[in-house]
Formats: C-alpha cells, sequence, structure tokens
C-alpha cells in the first residue's frame, strides 16, 4: 500500500532583499584638465587704463608746475642779485579845494559840487629800470562817499633815479550825497582838522630792465591822512576862495591789481 503525500499547509515564506542605495555622486575635484581658461573682463581693463592715464598726467602735470616754480624762483633770484629793484613811490605834494558846494532840492535831496587841484610826485629809486605809466584815473572820496574824480591823461615814463611831478584838477558835478553821508561830511567840517580825504589812483604799468620789457600790471595807489578845511564863502551853502589841504601825515601805498577774465583783485 503506497503513501499519500499531502502538501504542506504553511505557505512557503519568501525573503524579500532590500535594494542597494545608489552609490554617491563622485566629487570631481578640479585639476589642470578640467579647469575653465581665465578670461578678464573687457571692462576691467579699461577702466584700469584709463585710470593709468589719469595717474600718468596728473605727475607730468605736477612735475612741469614745479619746474615752472623753481626756474621762475631761479630766474627771480637772479634778476633780484644782479639789479635789486624796488617799487615805484608815491606821495601827495598838494591838494587845494577851489570849489565845495552843497545844495539842497526842494524834495530833500542834497548835491555836491566840487573842485580839486591835485599835485603828486612819483620817484623811481631803482638805477637800471624804468616804468611806463598808462592814463592815470584819480577818484577823490570823504568816508568812502565819492566827492570828485579826474585822471592824468598823458601816459608818462619814469626813468631811473628820476622824480617826476604831476599835476591835474578833480571835479564833482551833482554828487549825490544820501542823508547819513551828509550828515558826517557836516561833522567833520566842524572839526579843526577839517574833512579826511583818501585819494585813489589806478594805473597800468610796464617794467623795462635793459632790453627785457614786461606785460601791463595792473597797480592801485592809495593815499590817505589827508586833512582840509571847505573854502570860506559869504554865502551859506556856496564857497569861491580856495583852501590848502594838510598832506604832512599823507601815506600813499601801491598794490597789484590781478584782472582774471571780468574780475579784478
Amino acid at each position: 500500500m503506497t503513501d499519500k503525500v499531502y502538501p504542506s499547509s504553511k505557505p512557503t515564506q519568501t525573503t524579500t532583499i532590500p535594494p542597494l542605495p545608489p552609490p554617491p555622486n563622485k566629487i570631481q575635484l578640479p585639476t589642470t584638465t578640467n579647469r575653465h581658461p581665465y578670461r578678464p573682463n573687457p571692462t576691467t581693463i579699461h577702466h584700469s587704463r584709463r585710470r593709468n592715464y589719469f595717474c600718468l598726467c596728473c605727475f607730468w602735470s605736477i612735475l612741469i608746475i614745479i619746474l615752472l616754480l623753481l626756474i621762475t624762483s631761479i630766474a627771480g633770484c637772479i634778476l633780484y642779485l644782479l639789479y635789486r629793484p624796488h617799487r615805484p613811490s608815491f606821495s601827495i605834494a598838494a591838494v587845494k579845494i577851489s570849489e565845495f558846494n552843497l545844495t539842497t532840492a526842494g524834495d530833500d535831496t542834497t548835491h555836491l559840487t566840487s573842485k580839486f587841484n591835485l599835485t603828486i610826485s612819483t620817484k623811481n629809486p631803482n638805477k637800471k629800470i624804468t616804468f611806463f605809466y598808462d592814463t592815470i584815473k584819480i577818484t577823490c572820496l570823504t568816508r568812502n562817499t565819492l566827492i570828485a574824480n579826474g585822471s592824468f591823461r598823458n601816459p608818462f615814463i619814469s626813468n631811473p633815479n628820476n622824480v617826476s611831478i604831476h599835476r591835474s584838477t578833480l571835479y564833482g558835478n551833482s554828487v549825490f550825497i544820501e542823508t547819513e553821508n551828509l550828515n558826517k561830511i557836516k561833522s567833520d567840517l566842524k572839526k579843526k582838522s577839517g574833512l579826511p580825504l583818501k585819494i585813489i589812483l589806478d594805473t597800468d604799468l610796464r617794467v623795462k630792465i635793459e632790453s627785457i620789457r614786461s606785460k601791463k600790471i595792473g597797480i592801485r595807489i592809495k593815499c590817505e591822512g589827508i586833512h582840509s578845511l571847505i573854502p570860506k564863502s559869504n554865502s551859506k551853502n556856496s564857497t569861491s576862495a580856495s583852501a590848502a589841504a594838510n598832506v604832512s601825515a599823507a601815506k600813499c601805498k601801491i598794490d597789484l591789481r590781478i584782472k582774471i577774465w571780468k574780475w579784478t583783485f
């Protein structure tokens, strides 16, 4: 009798193996073979060239300015040692007031009519330097108020070691005087010293050393320390006689006037 084989009631267990994780990505280190070639930014090169040009221009400009200043200083020292240059000098020889009329109109405005006779002297103290003067414009003021003006019309030459005398007449034709300035003028006229005067001379000057002649240089001469009474007269507001000013304490100072475009310093 044969034995029957019966299948087992237990199901057969199958084990599932989990899949392996994918291998990690390899980090590729930069090598000389896979590195990208360096390409400089063209804008950076352009800016660097501009900067270099600017630095070169600044360097050469500063160097040229230093050289010019050095050459000028050396030339100035040589001229000073050879010629010992000195400025010209001016002095007030005489001032006379022949007319000084204050007229008050119906609208309470006051105008001045004046006439001054001015004599100045100029001296050239140099031995080998000649001065050439253009027309000299003259302004007469009292406490910064214009009262007369005029000019030395004819240009003149001041030779070495020479003193020259020049005369001119100044006029004030119906000059408007403000009330504040009028009160100051009347107050000064009551003083023993009289009216304080300031005379300003403006002109252009050329300098000649041997055969070298400079360009025109603007100068201004300010003369202060002048006092004068007005001429006596019988009428209240008009004068007829002349009065000489006291010029013993007068001093004149010379200043250079530098003109740049439309401005004068």
